[in-house]
């Protein structure tokens, strides 16, 4: 009987997230092991020539109900980890032979001091933004877009927001206090968005107020259907920097019930995407994913779907650096080693 000899085989290279050799490329580590990132992307704090910058932040001491947002970053990191090493759909690319992208890792908080989150929060995200990258974050509970609204508005200036979410988060106090219904009220306030070039998509609460802001509710949603929706939402943001932020409970608890604030009446996981996957003519300068709670999912089904808001965020980044062109990747990589 003949021996048949064989190779060696290569090991799989796995923990990406930290061995990579560098932020370009995508990576082909088993799905179910290896040190969680997001998307397998390389845990960095160095953001020379990085595109974009992937950051968690995990507070939620904001809430009006069910806290738990907190664990929203390691949420949506673990249910990323499926989308990796392949072309990603419904982009037909991978993203990171585009774009250079790195996981920040998450914002340093103090959780004994409450009222100094939102300067940390702020701080922490001046410096990505400075620095070039397009930060996306995953939070926390939606108190912590306002200071990231600021935080942009810094480099900026006043932008358009595209707000997904089942409230309008225009309940307003006068006083600086922490609470995750009123930022949008506060940005509008402050100039930091402009109200004109503004919407939300896939509101089923009343406020007392709507500062401005074109609504589409839930209803509104259905009626006009995805192509109906992005006309709207391209003739109100037109050419404006935009601010894209997904609260996760603008879906339906049928598709997103690991959330603080569930709403019965909400967007499918499929329409939603499919009205992100229409927002390539916009100028997104920055944008997140908020309350994700997994202690309240099942199966996962709502970090699975935060990561794919996340993952179509970086579709369309990728989309855009395509069509203004890019730098060598192999410029790109040696100038990162330096």
């Amino acid at each position: 009987m003949s021996k048949t000899s064989h190779a060696p085989l290569r090991p799989r290279e796995t923990d990406s997230a930290v061995f990579a050799p560098n932020i370009m490329g995508g990576s082909h580590e088993p799905m179910y092991g290896g040190v969680l990132s997001f998307m397998r992307r390389k845990l960095s704090r160095d953001l020379r020539n990085v595109d974009v910058a992937v950051w968690g932040i995990p507070f939620d001491a904001a809430v009006s109900n069910r806290p738990g947002a907190r664990f929203g970053p390691q949420g949506v990191r673990r249910a990323s980890a499926i989308l990796e090493g392949d072309p990603q759909y419904p982009f037909h690319a991978d993203p990171f032979e585009t774009l250079a992208v790195v996981d920040y890792g998450d914002c340093s908080l103090d959780y004994g001091r409450h009222f100094d989150v939102p300067a940390q929060i702020e701080g922490q995200a001046r410096e990505i933004v400075q620095a070039g990258a397009t930060l996306l974050s995953i939070g926390g509970d939606h108190y912590v877009t306002w200071p990231l609204l600021k935080a942009h508005a810094e480099k900026h200036g006043p932008m358009a927001l595209v707000q997904f979410d089942a409230h309008q988060d225009t309940w307003f106090d006068e006083e600086e206090r922490i609470d995750h219904g009123s930022f949008v009220a506060r940005a509008v306030r402050a100039g930091i968005i402009m109200p004109e070039r503004s919407i939300q998509v896939g509101i089923r609460t009343h406020a007392p107020e709507d500062c401005g802001i074109e609504i589409l509710y839930a209803h509104d949603v259905a009626n006009l259907g995805v192509s109906g929706v992005l006309k709207r939402i391209a003739a109100r943001v037109g050419d404006a920097k935009t601010y894209v932020t997904f609260d996760i409970d603008s879906l339906d608890p049928a598709y997103a019930p690991g959330t603080g604030t569930p709403v019965a009446g909400g967007l499918s996981s499929r329409e939603a995407l499919m009205i992100l996957r229409g927002l390539g003519d916009l100028d997104i300068v920055g944008a997140d994913v908020v309350e994700v709670a997994p202690a309240y999912d099942h199966a996962d089904v709502t970090s699975i779907a935060g990561a794919a808001v996340l993952q179509h965020y970086l579709g369309l980044l990728a989309e855009r650096k395509a069509k203004h062109g890019k730098k060598d990747l192999l410029t790109r990589v040696a100038e990162h080693s330096l």
